[in-house]
């Protein structure tokens, strides 16, 4: 958390400290809930980071012959709230009170379409790859500040995508410390509350 208040920090679900890109791949949850965080992983091409690809799948805007790998993602709708560039740029795509299409098929504690009650942010990197300083500290202070405007997301309804998605989804992989992540949202509240 940053010291700043709810009312500083979010208007309509967006958040101030966030650069904006709006998606047109979201809609309006069934329900006014936000009771899940979940962390994924992205790079276009596989493995390749600091390249426009991600930001221009997320708003429609791919170029599909760009890259051969690109081919197979023509026509898909897809977007997430957030996304965490390696060097700890903060870019949002979706309010955080309407439903981004990140989580596809899956389940939480047996409830289906995660989706539904969801946040969903993406951090630039790969399974095997390990997720940098910046990124870490981005995503802390941003936990921390989703979890004082959304306080049904506490730390034991934080996941990631391959918890939600086993057999499909393996992100965000080995390489993501989820014990330092844990350990740094922490040590924010913790501070908030001196």
């Amino acid at each position: 958390m940053t010291g700043k208040n709810a009312c500083e920090l979010w208007d309509s679900g967006w958040y101030r400290d966030a650069r904006h890109s709006p998606s047109a791949f979201y809609n309006a949850r069934p329900a006014d809930e936000v009771s899940l965080l979940v962390i994924h992983n992205i790079s276009l091409p596989a493995g390749q980071f600091g390249l426009p690809h991600i930001e221009a799948l997320f708003t429609g805007c791919l170029d599909c012959h760009a890259h051969p790998s690109f081919i197979e993602l023509k026509g898909l709708e897809v977007s997430a709230h957030f996304l965490i560039r390696r060097d700890g740029e903060l870019v949002q795509f979706v309010s955080c009170d309407d439903r981004a299409w990140h989580a596809g098929v899956s389940s939480f504690e047996g409830r289906t379409n995660c989706n539904d009650f969801s946040l969903g942010i993406e951090l630039e990197g790969t399974d095997g790859s390990l997720y940098t300083d910046a990124q870490y500290a981005c995503l802390e202070t941003l936990t921390g500040d989703m979890m004082a405007k959304y306080p049904e997301i506490n730390l034991g309804r934080i996941t990631g995508h391959s918890d939600i998605a086993p057999g499909r989804k393996t992100d965000p992989g080995p390489g993501f410390d989820w014990q330092r992540y844990i350990s740094g949202v922490e040590s924010i509240s913790r501070a908030e509350e001196i």
